[in-house]
């Protein structure tokens, strides 16, 4: 099915908010807007005749919903996939009515995240899932393979396989350099609205808004990646490269940020060294590092000590920043840099 996009303000404030409002949508577009409700009823109808919205029940008690544009499974074989073929045959048609820059945003996480089962997967099949309604687009990709976070720790060497995902969050990760420049899913995170992985007994999402949670669950064979995108968004691809790059090198990818709270387990602290070790692992492959430590509430001298003091004084060329820190964490990190000078 054809999607063509909303432009009028009004109707994509229904369209984005009806799943959270479904009785009473047409009173919350009132309020927003100063219209009256017969004005704000009038678009509605409209856009459940436009199959846009769905109504049901009496007109006192009515919810509407949104109608579900594209919903399509299949299940495709790795061997010999093409991730372009796929997109082209599979996916593009369905997005033809949609912005430039929502189908560019598509076309490069979806086919990152796919080559990624291709190369990177030891699987045999992939499995495929489009989601859509006027408001956005899902797009899932799972394959049968030895799982993202389970290779990533045996290539790596880690620990465990929440150390993969501390990794992954950097950025410039690949277990296959040759064939692989390890940017596509860093950069996927950051371009679509929600980004989760499935993987063995984790989870890791990212929120556009810079939220990230990582928690157990029950076993997933393989991987399974979930990409959300906003279909009124205005943010390009463009813009997503250009936060992670600087003036000097304008295409580079220079610049990482990432959640320092992924290198602890539970409710433990940051305080060892070996900690700081694992954050600061593979960031001289960057200019400029933002560390970004909300949801940390402590850490310990010598954590801060060998991230700001003993790393920085051996990577001089590289720029370390933090952000979200608590007046606790700030406090041992401007210690540990008072002792740098």
């Amino acid at each position: 099915m054809l999607i063509i996009m909303i432009d009028n303000e009004i109707d994509q404030f229904i369209v984005r908010n009806v799943q959270e409002h479904p009785t009473d949508i047409v009173r919350l577009a009132a309020k927003r807007f100063k219209h009256s409700r017969q004005s704000i009823h009038r678009r509605v109808r409209n856009l459940v005749d436009a199959n846009v919205l769905s109504a049901a029940g009496q007109t006192r008690a009515r919810r509407y919903a949104l109608v579900s544009l594209v919903d399509k499974h299949l299940r495709l074989d790795l061997k010999d996939l093409q991730e372009d073929v796929v997109w082209r045959e599979v996916v593009a048609p369905d997005l033809a009515g949609l912005s430039e820059n929502i189908r560019r945003i598509a076309q490069y996480g979806f086919t990152e995240i796919l080559n990624n089962a291709i190369v990177h997967s030891r699987g045999d099949t992939a499995a495929i899932s489009i989601h859509m309604t006027a408001a956005n687009a899902e797009f899932v990709v799972s394959d049968d393979g030895i799982g993202i976070f389970r290779k990533i720790k045996e290539e790596l060497s880690l620990e465990d396989e929440r150390h993969s995902i501390l990794e992954l969050s950097k950025g410039k990760l690949t277990t296959n350099p040759a064939r692989h420049s390890g940017e596509g899913i860093f950069f996927t995170t950051r371009a679509f609205d929600d980004f989760a992985i499935l993987s063995g007994e984790l989870r890791f999402m990212h929120y556009l808004e810079g939220d990230w949670l990582v928690d157990e669950r029950d076993f997933t064979r393989g991987t399974a990646v979930v990409m959300t995108l906003d279909l009124f968004t205005q943010r390009t691809l463009r813009s997503v490269f250009d936060r992670f790059a600087n003036g000097e090198d304008e295409f580079g990818f220079t610049r990482t940020r990432f959640p320092i709270f992924l290198a602890k387990y539970g409710d433990e602290s940051l305080v060892s060294r070996s900690q700081a070790k694992r954050v600061v692992a593979r960031l001289d492959r960057f200019r400029e590092a933002v560390l970004d430590f909300e949801g940390v509430s402590t850490i310990g001298q010598a954590f801060a000590d060998e991230i700001f003091r003993v790393f920085q004084t051996d990577h001089p060329d590289i720029h370390l920043t933090w952000v979200n820190a608590n007046e606790e964490v700030a406090s041992m990190i401007r210690r540990a840099l008072t002792h740098s000078n």
